[in-house]
């Protein structure tokens, strides 16, 4: 007995004492071995037989519960000093240089442009209603249009926005013209693939004023002026197109930053822009009046415009995968330690 508590006391690793464990109450252990010979004492002696064997069974336990204790803490002491960061040592050479995400960074470029340009920067809810991601928006219930937004639908009625025009809706009911705004944020829809992700980031503008001061002129020269702040020296072309909250509306192409001729400056077409020369960036137009009448606004006017971080990103940055942005791939960042503010 006194032996197995020496082996116990006396190991120096948790091992070790699983070891010793194993060799005295294991399956084929000694103390295991003593307990099979009861069926050969006689029946007068079992019974001081079987206490003294469970007595040796506890003594050994406790030995093993107390010098694991120990052996674990010293261990886990061992582990934490092995691992130990000296917090005085700081070199400058040795470091990584760390990287904005490039939908973060394109995101403040967008947003630091148009604050240059006094508007403000408004924020909403991710969980909105229909009145306004919907209705006010001049896409009552039912109305075809609603089927260019898969939408994520909660059960109380409610829905993840599927863009931030919702914001401009709540800008405008709290506030009176002139307004000048942008809406940066993320957007839920339906869709997945190279060039669509369920979860996606948006920066829709806003500006209103009195009657005939807002019109299609003045939202061209910004949205002009803007791209070719982005893009640099590119052309840009607006194409009639329809959005329920905006008549005239019209959707904006630049020419293809990736196969423009150096000598003359135009784009000669390339897989990236289906070898049109072209690539749609942004939508805008006129406010429609029915937007107006339901925030309550009467002899005013008004442009808005959006356009998708993600798609800018890509075409900023020359990424081909959209879902690349999203796999956490740290070799993606890597790309853009130089570029670091």
């Amino acid at each position: 007995m006194q032996e197995w508590l020496d082996k116990i006391e006396s190991s120096d690793s948790l091992d070790t004492l699983e070891q010793i464990r194993i060799d005295i109450l294991g399956k084929k252990g000694i103390l295991t071995a003593e307990f099979a010979r009861m069926k050969d004492v006689p029946n007068e002696e079992k019974k001081e037989f079987a206490q003294n064997l469970n007595k040796q069974k506890t003594a050994v336990n406790s030995a093993i519960d107390s010098k694991k204790t120990i052996l674990m803490a010293l261990a886990l002491d061992q582990k934490l000093k092995a691992e130990l960061l000296d917090v005085t040592k700081f070199s400058t050479t040795n470091g990584t240089v760390g990287a904005t995400h490039p939908v973060a960074d394109t995101m403040e470029k967008i947003t630091s442009y148009f604050q240059n340009l006094n508007f403000s920067v408004e924020e909403g809810p991710l969980v909105e209603d229909d009145f306004h991601n919907f209705e006010a928006l001049n896409l009552p219930k039912f109305h075809p249009a609603r089927d260019m937004q898969d939408t994520f639908y909660c059960n109380d009625g409610k829905l993840l926005r599927t863009h931030t025009s919702p914001v401009q809706i709540r800008t405008m009911m709290n506030s009176k013209p002139p307004i000048r705004m942008i809406a940066p944020g993320t957007v839920f829809r339906r869709d997945f693939d190279i060039t669509h992700t369920p979860m996606f980031n948006q920066i829709e503008g806003l500006v209103v004023d009195k009657e005939d001061q807002i019109s299609f002129a003045n939202l061209k020269h910004v949205m002009v002026e803007f791209l070719q702040h982005m893009f640099g020296d590119i052309d840009v072309r607006f194409r009639p197109s329809f959005f329920p909250f905006t008549e005239p509306s019209a959707e904006v192409d630049i020419s293809c930053i990736f196969c423009k001729d150096a000598s003359t400056g135009k784009s000669c077409g390339c897989r990236v822009c289906s070898h049109t020369g072209w690539l749609e960036v942004l939508g805008c137009g006129i406010v429609d009046e029915n937007v107006f009448k339901a925030v309550g606004y009467e002899k005013v006017s008004g442009y808005a415009f959006g356009l998708g971080i993600e798609r800018f990103a890509m075409l900023i940055h020359k990424i081909g995968d959209l879902r690349s942005l999203f796999e956490s791939d740290i070799r993606l960042l890597e790309q853009f330690k130089g570029s670091a503010k």
